[in-house]
């Protein structure tokens, strides 16, 4: 079946089980909130700006333990952004940030709002990609999600040109996916479990400096 790139990104967020959305909408977005107009089970939070969004979308991941997910339009939208995207990736908050862009054949040539916050958020994020083919959205937004919760959680960055979200394709999402030279530790090393033993043992008064990664590995 054929839908739009917009459709087929609020099949994603169902499919991903996302029941909250922080969202503040823009030109090069619109197509995705009109997407979302009227479709149950994902309560859309509107902020009185951008910054309040992404730290909203911060807290509602800690408290829950779920993804955060952001929706904004391009250039300030996005940029505005930046900060609470460094603060969540450096406290290890699984966040998936999705931006509006200009289409693909305008990137590069200074067209209305276009910023490059792929280039931006690329030191300060897990992941940042810009959507260049309708047929790699579901996989990227699939990949986003997976690269987002898995490991050490931090945040990725998903940017939507305005042509991808409008032009039609398969309404296909993976189940699954495998993401090339990205393996995750699952375990510690047995190595370094002997290593930490032999220090107890010697130690007479030991002292454990536990952080937030306790909390996030549960």
């Amino acid at each position: 079946m054929q839908i739009s790139g917009a459709d087929l990104f609020v099949k994603a967020l169902k499919e991903e089980k996302v029941d909250t959305l922080f969202a503040y909408p823009g030109g090069q977005a619109i197509d995705l909130f009109n997407a979302l107009y009227g479709t149950e089970g994902i309560q859309v939070i509107l902020p009185r700006h951008e910054q309040g969004l992404i730290h909203a979308a911060d807290g509602y991941s800690r408290s829950t333990g779920k993804v955060g997910v952001c929706l904004v339009t391009s250039g300030p939208g996005a940029t505005n952004l930046v900060t609470g995207i460094a603060t969540a990736n450096y406290d290890s908050v699984p966040l998936v940030c999705f931006t509006g862009q200009v289409p693909t054949h305008l990137i590069g040539n200074d067209a209305f709002q276009e910023v490059d916050i792929v280039g931006i958020t690329r030191s300060i994020c897990k992941y940042a990609v810009t959507v260049r083919k309708r047929d790699d959205l579901a996989e990227i937004i699939k990949k986003a999600f997976y690269i987002a919760k898995s490991g050490k959680p931090g945040v990725v960055v998903v940017d939507l040109p305005k042509n991808i979200q409008q032009e039609p394709g398969s309404d296909d999402y993976p189940k699954q996916i495998e993401v090339r030279g990205y393996k995750p530790n699952t375990a510690v090393h047995i190595g370094q479990i002997k290593k930490a033993l032999e220090c107890l043992e010697r130690s007479s008064r030991p002292v454990f400096l536990l952080g937030g990664g306790v909390n996030l590995a549960h």
